[in-house]
């Protein structure tokens, strides 16, 4: 067995890591559509629809249609309920939360000498990502170990020395180390012929994580619409996205046998905080070849964020005695001044198309006379086109976000999102349902598949300049979840079954 590391070498230098993987590519770029509450009743479906303030954050030509000015709210409540299996065992657990939709404001501007134009102004925030959730899964595993990816770890760098394997991987393999969770092999006169774990899983191993996530990306937009002669809109909004992203994760593998055999459990605590700030250009056109119909287009520039993260990883192992009696604990802390991993580098997620079709009952100019619409939109977006880059040019990061880039494009691919709704007005009542259905985004090389649907229905009220709407989104989604991944040993994926509540209220004035 390895002589003990002395606290002194925790203080020297230590290569870096870098914690970004395909996952969070996909996690900032698989989204629904935010928006107002009667946006969302419809299923988001507002590509051709235009006249509602969710058309500033998804096609501003829509903006072009408001004939009055507009101020409104949408606060609501999320609640997230995830069943998760893995290895032929069932956990559930849920969150909820406050949450909220589009607000802001909405004025009509003076149009052109001539009387064609007319142009409107739109400015407030959307919520388009709602990231607080918490999963818990558990089975036993008797053929793989996370372990093992620490020992894959020193194994890929050919590490031999022991002084190398306990200060080099701060957030990975030295605390596995430095707990002897991972110990050497002996090898003639004293050498190091190789690394073991002592977590065995032909012993079976009760494998569980817990994981708590919060935060959300907040657009902030600011667009102009333009009406011309009331056939054409267009428009073009700027948005500026805010990016939040708390993890907290705790990993644990325990000995299903209760025997004395140098194993009893360890644990990896791992935090994770993001914050992202991004930009990006929605330009958009609504035409209506009749008053009844209207065909919409948009599309949406990829965001392109300036990311920090900030990280700390824990390994605490209970081996029977086998280093001395008690848990040994080693933290990332230790060997940065107790300061978390810092780490800045780009993101940009997918460009996004959207078309749409709008049918107005009762098609008028006067709105009050409408009886309601069907809307519809078909949304293109390429997941495998984000990707991650290096903000210092640095050549070991270059390459590490090129590898990373290329692993995105064969695990990721286009998708189609379909999308459509329907309301009925009663004189100032209105009663609306929608669907949406969102593509899978793994490509065929690997075996995960996603899905994702939302099923929505509201209420609205309008009156004397004031108006109420009141929306439930119900969703529902399948992913799959990988705890850790392995070179040279099968490794099972926890398969999540989620279901997404979100009840919105807007509160609105026209002026």
């Amino acid at each position: 067995m390895k002589n003990k590391i002395l606290a002194a070498l925790l203080t020297l230098s230590f290569s870096a890591t870098w914690a970004q993987e395909p996952t969070d590519a996909l996690r900032y770029s698989w989204l629904t559509p935010g928006g107002s509450a009667r946006g969302q009743a419809v299923g988001s479906a507002t590509t051709a629809l235009g006249g509602d303030f969710s058309s500033l954050f998804n096609n501003p030509a829509g903006l072009g249609l408001y004939k009055t000015g507009e101020f409104s709210i949408t606060p609501g409540f999320a609640f997230n309920n995830t069943k998760a299996g893995y290895l032929n065992n069932e956990e559930k657990q849920g969150k909820s939360a406050i949450n909220y939709g589009a607000m802001g404001l909405v004025t009509n501007l003076n149009g052109s000498r001539n009387g064609k134009w007319s142009f409107t102004l739109g400015l407030g925030l959307n919520r388009v990502a709602n990231f607080n959730n918490s999963t818990y899964f558990k089975g036993i595993n008797n053929q793989s170990s996370y372990s093992e990816k620490y020992l894959e770890e020193l194994i890929k760098d050919n590490v031999t020395d022991p002084n190398s394997a306990a200060k080099n991987y701060p957030y990975g393999s030295s605390l596995a180390f430095n707990t002897f969770l991972i110990d050497t092999i002996q090898g003639p006169g004293g050498s190091v012929s190789g690394y073991k774990s002592l977590a065995n899983p032909q012993n079976g191993l009760i494998q569980e994580q817990r994981t708590n996530t919060k935060g959300g990306i907040v657009d902030y937009g600011i667009g102009v619409g333009a009406s011309l002669m009331d056939k054409l809109y267009i428009g073009a909004s700027l948005g500026l996205s805010g990016l939040k992203y708390d993890r907290t994760t705790e990993y644990t593998e325990t000995d299903a046998t209760k025997a004395i055999n140098n194993f009893d459990h360890f644990t990896v605590n791992e935090t994770l905080h993001t914050v992202g700030q991004g930009i990006n250009l929605k330009l958009g056109l609504i035409f209506k070849p009749v008053e009844n119909l209207r065909i919409g287009l948009s599309y949406q520039t990829p965001t392109q964020y300036n990311m920090k993260d900030l990280y700390t990883t824990t390994v605490t192992t209970d081996l029977e005695g086998y280093a001395g009696s008690g848990k040994l604990t080693q933290s990332s802390l230790d060997f940065t001044g107790n300061e978390p991993g810092n780490f800045q580098y780009t993101y940009h997620s997918p460009s996004k198309a959207a078309f749409g079709v709008a049918y107005v009952l009762n098609g008028m100019d006067d709105v009050k006379m409408q009886k309601g619409f069907i809307t519809a939109d078909i949304e293109y977006i390429n997941y495998a086109s984000s990707g991650f880059s290096s903000i210092d040019n640095n050549t070991t990061t270059n390459d590490y976000f090129n590898n990373l880039n290329n692993t995105i494009k064969s695990q990721y691919k286009k998708a189609l999102n379909y999308r459509i709704g329907g309301e009925l007005k009663f004189n100032t009542i209105m009663v609306r349902a929608g669907v949406g259905i969102y593509g899978n985004p793994y490509s065929s090389v690997i075996p995960d598949k996603g899905s994702r649907m939302t099923i929505s229905g509201g209420l609205g009220y309008r009156n004397k300049g004031y108006f109420v709407d009141l929306t439930y989104v119900h969703q529902i989604s399948k992913d799959n979840y990988y705890p850790y991944r392995l070179a040279d040993n099968v490794y099972q994926p926890a398969n999540f079954r989620g279901t997404y509540g979100n009840l919105l209220l807007t509160l609105g004035v026209k002026f």
